[in-house]
């Protein structure tokens, strides 16, 4: 059964930059969609980034677009390098994935995906 365990997080101060870590066990990434999602206190959860099978097409959310890049590695972990930080990006950061056919293109929401880490905070206070 595929697991998902996120690392990366913490606390930094406005314009530095972190980088999340999605690690797999259980079963290969490579049929898999997989996403980054947020929540803060108060806030509904919401798509942050998505990376897509075959080609690794990659979609942002307006607010993280220049900032954010999502990127997959050949074995199981999916990155979320963020630079430019800013407190509006202070929530817990989850990492989710979804089985997808060959060209299948998911909408990056997290009602589309499945499977779910445990999620990370990230805080970026001065």
């Amino acid at each position: 059964q595929l697991q998902l365990v996120e690392s990366g997080g913490g606390l930094v101060q406005p314009g530095g930059s972190l980088r999340l870590s999605c690690a797999a066990s259980g079963s290969t990434l490579y049929s898999y969609a997989v996403g980054w999602f947020r929540q803060a206190p108060g806030k509904e959860r919401e798509g942050v980034s998505c990376i897509m099978r075959p080609d690794d097409s990659t979609y942002y959310t307006d607010s993280v677009k220049g900032r954010f890049t999502i990127s997959r590695d050949n074995k199981n972990t999916v990155y979320l390098q963020m630079n430019s930080l800013k407190p509006e990006d202070t929530a817990i950061y989850y990492c989710a994935t979804v089985l997808v056919a060959y060209t299948q293109r998911v909408p990056c929401r997290p009602d589309q995906f499945i499977s779910w880490g445990q999620g990370t905070q990230v805080t970026v206070s001065s």
